[in-house]
């Protein structure tokens, strides 16, 4: 039985992987986590009791910390998903950020090499490390073109930029050390347990209370949309079947607008739970949900448009997305409204879904 060594694992893209591990391999599944704002152990509620999953409360960036947590359970593969992930908190305080991304990437390639090198020969071979990245560390495109893995990297927000350096500290430890290492870089995700600060959460709650749903600039910025559990199916194949030393790009090709989007979650809001018997918006005269719909200024230094281009993991390992967005939206649609309780729960510690990175635009 394997051991996969799973960072950030009580996060958005980290929970859904390791439920989908646990349902798709017989790894046994130890996460790493310290429970930030944006990590709840509510998120792994489902899998607590399973009696290969394990977790441990510790900050990926403490080498002490990594250095014993590698002793007592020897992994056979490590995949690195805690990170800071929000451009507009990084807008605001960029330093956590490095710290995690960046520092804290560093310190577990130093505890993945001194584990390996004790490890014999035969074993070494085996060992895996997976950075899992993303798209913006691209930078933006025009209106056409997608992004390759040969594509250069133009990180625009301290969010990527961080990420962008991890990545760079990987490839070197695979070149310099020989340490088995892959990249991953994916679009935008979406789908169960993602924190509310994102826009999909944040439109939908907000919708079903009534509140406005806020659109940054003209609402024509135009992202790939890949449904969180596509993304975590693309990683496992990728720490299974791919080659060491190559990264792979993961996109779910469906393109839209931030506006499109919008529309498309009012559509889904309205077949779930029709306005009309939505007593929030009846209480405000509130016709449709799209009547909600506010443009505001827009994120510093926003990114126009990414793509992906995931022919390589298509091509070599087999990989396909199995949701478009309207299934995909559909689902998360359902999902936020069965599960009020998960997002007030995550929400009662500090966060009230105001606006964020803001500092930068008022100074």
């Amino acid at each position: 039985m394997p051991t996969w060594l799973v960072t950030g694992g009580a996060g958005f893209i980290g929970a859904n992987f390791v439920r989908h591990a646990l349902a798709h391999s017989d790894a046994r599944i130890v996460v790493v986590d310290k429970l930030t704002y944006a990590g709840h152990m509510e998120s792994l509620d489902e899998v607590a009791d399973e009696l290969r999953f394990s977790f441990v409360r510790a900050d990926i960036a403490e080498a002490d910390a990594m250095a014993q947590i590698f002793r007592e359970h020897s992994p056979d593969a490590v995949l690195n998903f805690a990170a800071e992930t929000h451009v507009d908190r990084s807008i605001d305080g960029p330093a956590a950020f490095i710290e995690t991304n960046l520092i804290g990437t560093f310190v577990l390639l130093e505890a993945a090499r001194a584990h390996v090198a004790e490890l014999p020969e035969s074993e070494r071979a085996r060992f895996r490390f997976l950075q899992v990245s993303t798209d913006e560390v691209y930078g933006t495109l025009g209106p056409s073109g997608a992004f390759s893995e040969t594509t250069p990297y133009e990180p625009n927000s301290p969010y990527s930029a961080s990420k962008a350096g991890a990545d760079h500290l990987v490839r070197a430890y695979h070149g310099t050390y020989d340490l088995r290492t892959l990249i991953t870089n994916c679009s935008n995700n979406y789908g169960p347990y993602q924190f509310p600060e994102k826009l999909i959460p944040l439109m939908v709650l907000n919708a079903i209370e009534g509140k406005s749903l806020p659109i940054y600039g003209d609402g024509g910025h135009v992202r790939d949309w890949l449904y969180v559990d596509d993304h975590c199916s693309g990683i496992r194949l990728a720490l299974e079947h791919g080659r060491p030393g190559e990264k792979y790009n993961i996109g779910g090709q469906n393109e839209r607008t931030n506006l499109e989007l919008v529309d498309t979650l009012c559509a889904r809001l309205e077949e779930a739970l029709p306005a009309a018997q939505n007593p929030a918006l009846q209480a405000a005269g509130i016709a449709d949900y799209a009547s909600l719909k506010t443009f505001v200024e827009d994120r510093p230094g926003h990114d126009r448009r990414y793509a992906i281009d995931a022919s390589k993991i298509r091509d070599e390992i087999g990989w396909r997305p199995s949701h478009d967005v309207e299934s995909g939206l559909a689902a998360t649609v359902r999902w936020y409204l069965e599960h009020r309780d998960w997002c007030e729960a995550v929400q009662s510690r500090g966060y009230a879904r105001e606006r964020l990175g803001l500092e930068a635009s008022s100074g």
